[in-house]
């Protein structure tokens, strides 16, 4: 049985008016970020030193004036005072500017201080000055592992675990 003539001329115009209705239909939710971590990162970054057991660990001579301020840093940095702590290892920097451990604190406050991206050059800067190998290395390493975290860069921080791995250097095994 045929349709009426004015059936025929409605079913075209509602079909338009429904599909014009998706038109102003709400946005689909947006994919779930990844959580970013929640703990001490820079704990993580020390930790990961810490447990670098390598051969390998080199520890500068250090000029008196730039051991004060270390010492003054780390006494700032535990009283949670970031931005006097990083102002004193920025004029040891200016004593000693080529020096991996102090680019690498200098990064973990900046890390305390939520400075990502700083904290990421200094640990690349730290590393290519560096000896490659042993604690500092893997504190490099971590720092950059986090910051890609906070970034949410899995395959960064995946990239940067392996360079971790690295930095260690066995001993000779003496039976």
């Amino acid at each position: 049985m045929p349709l009426p003539r004015s059936l025929r001329l409605l079913l075209p115009a509602a079909a338009t008016l429904l599909g014009g209705c998706a038109l102003f239909a709400p946005p689909p939710p947006p994919a779930a970020r990844p959580a970013r971590p929640n703990y001490d990162l820079v704990a993580a970054i020390r930790a990961a030193g810490d447990r670098e057991k390598s051969i390998i660990d080199v520890s500068p001579l250090r000029d008196p004036a730039v051991t004060a301020l270390q010492d003054g840093a780390q006494a700032d940095e535990r009283a949670g005072r970031y931005p006097d702590a990083a102002a004193k290892l920025d004029q040891a920097l200016k004593l000693s500017p080529e020096s991996p451990d102090l680019l690498q604190d200098r990064a973990e406050i900046a890390v305390r201080m939520r400075d990502f991206p700083l904290a990421e050059k200094l640990a690349h800067q730290s590393w290519s000055l560096g000896p490659k190998l042993g604690p500092l290395c893997a504190r490099n390493w971590q720092t950059v592992v986090e910051m890609r975290l906070q970034a949410d860069d899995s395959a960064g921080a995946a990239s940067a675990r392996k360079w971790v791995q690295t930095c260690h250097k066995a001993g000779i095994n003496r039976y």
